[in-house]
């Protein structure tokens, strides 16, 4: 069944076969032979297993896995399959399967671990891809805003409206035809995610008699979802920040059965129409190097219960609290997986806009365009019509009018010569509650509209542009400033001729970070605000991004040095002393501060930032949060950055062979092996490599199965 592949000089599998089956079954091969170790993690973080190799610190993964009901949710996904679908990823699954045991007998990280791969299930790719997703849309962010509300008042509730550090954003935009110099349509941009390694995508091609297509895979998972391009049509996605995830609430009792009842599982929960059985059973956790942990696994008419309720007691026999999550793929046995063979047959615009009907989750915004001239930019995906308060907090199970009433039609848009895409309140302000502010986007617009010659090399510079917009409100309190000591007056004037841009090897902009960051850390402490630092210990560490203190104020900086809503908050005092430590401080540049620093698939045993697996030490980077380069810190926390860039696309309608595209390390995922981590220079500098989709131009790989 297997196809035949083929390598470009960066490593990038180039993969043909006879037809779709045989496709699948070669794409599922290559990614077990390049990525090993990153599948047979991702298989047992879907299934809950993680803790059995990786020790204890894994437990809080493995527990809300198997209470949100992941590997299971994926396999009535999998059930619920079209036949041609399944039969699809069936063949995608025997590739892995074929190529996994070879490929984890040099993989270094099997044997530190002493893990041995098992067989995917039929349903597992669809696992692997409810595991990325399921903190997609944010929910612990109502933990968080609860709790807001709890000490500062309902009227708080959005006072941390920002695009917080657990969630992934992405740059994106197309220019029609009108402003290339070519006359056809261009498509760029860069997903945001953790930056891991080996890394979150890969670069592929999949060609068969039915459709030749390019574009960035999910390792584990057949097809191409995100960003892609056939030859005549070419689509890509940002995350459109919809609120699509619930909490509710749950008051549960313990029935006649008992906390080891059996199949009803002795458990009943209140829900608006009063008591109602609850399914109920137990799983184990085997922990390395400990004993094994017992879940129990509750799930009521809402959904999953994910969460103790830390308000209610967990009496032996009396009333049991608990927060259950309601999610779409668990509600409608639907993840949308039937669109992946549409798109790869994708010959237009309307073809891409079609399959995308169907998509579930997550919810995107997406771009396409196609050779003859047309565009499209439009949301895709499954938002539930609910009340309002659904998408704020946790609502109580057992009060009407929190149920789902259908769901919403997507929004799109017209393209007029240029659209944008950064996960902005734009296209999708229907559909969520917090946004990205709108820097990137306005930023990524105001360049666009100074050409009308664009070409896929000239998109680099934008995907290089440090501006920091979000500056301002910090740097306009400095202003306001006097009566400062001589060395913080000297700061004082540097910053304020300061071009705003965070550039790697800027002075300033490292002076700016370190004074953002005392700023933050001093608001995070507080009175008004400290209560809220207790939160992050009420609940599991896996929420712990959406939770924290100061990386809530961090990222809600600038509605912070300008609400109301804190009236004991004395910002010129905080500012004021943030300066005078900031000028303290020995002078270095930014990229000092702010280096790469990937979230490694075996976790580290040294330092805490390790070199990587080559031995040298990570690079310096230019670039921020609200900056079109997203390099990602957490002020106040750290400067190191773990997000940003997992790769980087320009799709050119006119020829797709013009197309450009790059990822932050490499096409492999072996350590030692040439294509690890060679293409880290040219993403540091902002260069991309070139696309090719002309087998003769190849070199096809003997087969040594």
């Amino acid at each position: 069944m297997a196809g035949s592949t083929y390598r470009d000089a960066w490593g990038i599998p180039h993969l043909r076969a006879a037809d779709p089956l045989r496709l699948a079954f070669a794409q599922g091969r290559n990614a077990a032979r390049d990525r090993a170790w990153q599948l047979e993690l991702e298989r047992h973080r879907s299934q809950g297993t993680t803790a059995s190799f990786l020790g204890a610190d894994a437990v809080p993964w493995d527990r809300f896995a198997r209470r949100a009901r992941l590997d299971d949710t994926a396999r009535r996904c999998f059930d619920a399959l079209e036949e041609g679908t399944a039969a699809w990823v069936r063949a995608y699954v025997e590739g892995v399967n074929a190529g996994l045991a070879r490929a984890a007998a040099s993989a270094p990280e099997f044997a530190a671990t002493g893990l041995a791969p098992e067989p995917w299930n039929s349903w597992t790719p669809l696992g692997v891809w409810l595991t990325h997703h399921i903190l997609f849309a944010g929910f612990p962010t109502k933990l968080w805003r609860e709790e807001v509300a709890r000490q500062l008042g309902d009227q708080a509730l959005e006072l941390f409206s920002a695009d917080d550090p657990g969630t992934a954003g992405s740059n994106g935009w197309a220019v029609s035809g009108d402003r290339t110099a070519s006359g056809f349509p261009l498509i760029a941009g860069d997903p945001h995610r953790f930056l891991q390694n080996p890394g979150f995508y890969q670069q592929i091609h999949l060609s068969c008699p039915e459709y030749d297509v390019v574009g960035l895979a999910v390792p584990g998972v057949p097809g191409i979802a995100h960003f892609g391009h056939t030859g005549t049509v070419a689509w890509a996605i940002t995350n459109a920040m919809s609120d699509y995830h619930d909490l509710y609430r749950e008051r549960l009792r313990r029935t006649d059965g008992g906390p080891d009842g059996g199949a009803d599982g002795g458990i009943e929960a209140l829900g608006p129409s009063g008591w109602r059985p609850a399914a109920h059973h137990r799983e184990t956790v085997q922990v390395a190097g400990g004993a094994p942990v017992v879940i129990d696994v509750i799930e009521t008419e809402r959904g999953p219960v994910v969460l103790d309720d830390p308000d209610a007691g967990p009496e032996a026999d009396g009333p049991l609290g608990g927060i259950s999550l309601r999610y779409p793929p668990r509600v409608t046995e639907e993840l949308g997986f039937d669109v992946l063979p549409a798109l790869l047959r994708s010959r237009t615009v309307a073809d891409v806009d079609r399959a995308l009907d169907r998509w579930i989750e997550p919810v995107n915004v997406v771009h396409a365009a196609d050779s003859s001239g047309g565009l499209l930019h439009r949301v895709a995906g499954y938002v539930p019509a609910r009340h309002r308060d659904n998408r704020l907090r946790i609502v109580p199970a057992w009060r009407t009018g929190h149920d789902w009433r259908g769901r919403h039609d997507t929004p799109r848009a017209e393209v007029d010569g240029i659209a944008v895409m950064a996960n902005e309140r734009g296209l999708a302000a229907p559909l969520g509650t917090e946004f990205a502010p709108p820097h990137r986007a306005d930023r990524i617009a105001d360049l666009l509209r100074r050409s009308r010659e664009w070409t896929p090399r000239g998109m680099a510079a934008i995907h290089m542009d440090t501006h920091l917009a979000s500056a301002a409100p910090l740097l306009g309190c400095v202003q306001r400033l006097d009566g400062l000591g001589p060395e913080a007056a000297r700061l004082r004037e540097r910053l304020l001729s300061w071009d705003r841009h965070m550039d790697a090897d800027g002075f300033a902009a490292a002076d700016y970070a370190r004074l953002r960051s005392a700023v933050v850390r001093r608001i995070a402490a507080t009175p008004e605000l400290a209560g809220l630092g207790a939160l992050r210990s009420a609940y599991p560490v896996v929420f712990a991004p959406w939770l924290h203190l100061t990386g809530k104020v961090a990222f809600a900086l600038e509605n912070l040095l300008t609400t109301e809503l804190l009236p004991g908050l004395d910002r010129t005092a905080v500012v004021r002393a943030a300066l005078e430590e900031a000028a303290t401080a020995e002078a270095v540049t930014w990229g000092e501060l702010h280096r790469l620093a990937p979230v490694r698939l075996l976790p580290a045993t040294e330092d805490e930032i390790p070199p990587d697996t080559e031995g040298e030490p990570w690079p310096g980077l230019g670039g921020d949060h609200d900056c079109v380069l997203a390099t990602s810190s957490t002020p106040g926390v750290t400067d190191l950055s773990s997000r940003g860039p997992s790769a980087r696309y320009v799709w050119d309608l006119a020829d797709r062979d013009n197309s450009l595209w790059v990822v932050p390390l490499g096409a492999h995922g072996t350590p030692g092996n040439a294509h690890h981590r060679d293409q880290l220079p040219l993403w540091l500098h902002g260069e991309l490599v070139p696309v090719v989709t002309d087998f003769a131009l190849l070199v096809e790989e003997p087969d040594d199965d």
